[in-house]
């Protein structure tokens, strides 16, 4: 490598350590409102939304989604995660049933909220882990009556 390249990635280097740019994947968030619209389907944008846990901060795992199945009223065999959340979602397709995942779910989350404030509790360090999972976990929570808003008036 020659000298000039070396210099050239330096200030490369330099340039992305003053630029806003922090390196933590956070980069992009953002508090605009989300407009679920955007999605193909209801059922890919709820999915992106809800299930995936760097945006709500919460894993969802398959024997949660049949968890959350069984508490709003639906009954399910286990398949991939994805499949699971389709089948829910196709259980959901009216605004009574919607309400019954989506209070499910709220309360999923919450139980795992819970989880997290107590390792907190126990493990004041692991604080910087947890607290960032918690504010995304409330944030997909009031996430919830726009859900019902955009679907289902």
């Amino acid at each position: 490598m020659k000298q000039s390249d070396i210099e050239d990635l330096r200030k490369e280097f330099d340039h992305l350590k003053g630029s806003d740019f922090n390196g933590d994947g956070n980069s992009c968030t953002s508090d605009e409102a989300v407009d679920l619209k955007d999605y193909p389907s209801y059922t890919e944008a709820l999915y992106a939304k809800l299930v995936a846990p760097y945006v709500s901060g919460i894993y969802i795992s398959r024997w949660d989604i049949k968890d959350i199945a069984l508490e709003a009223g639906d009954s399910m065999a286990i398949h991939p995660r994805k499949r699971m959340f389709e089948l829910l979602m196709k259980f959901a397709t009216s605004k009574e049933n919607m309400q019954l995942v989506l209070d499910a779910l709220q309360k999923h989350m919450e139980d795992k909220i819970g989880i997290y404030e107590e390792f907190i509790e126990n493990y004041p360090t692991t604080q910087e882990i947890f607290e960032p999972k918690i504010q995304k976990a409330h944030k997909t929570i009031s996430l919830f009556p726009q859900i019902i808003d955009e679907y289902f008036e």
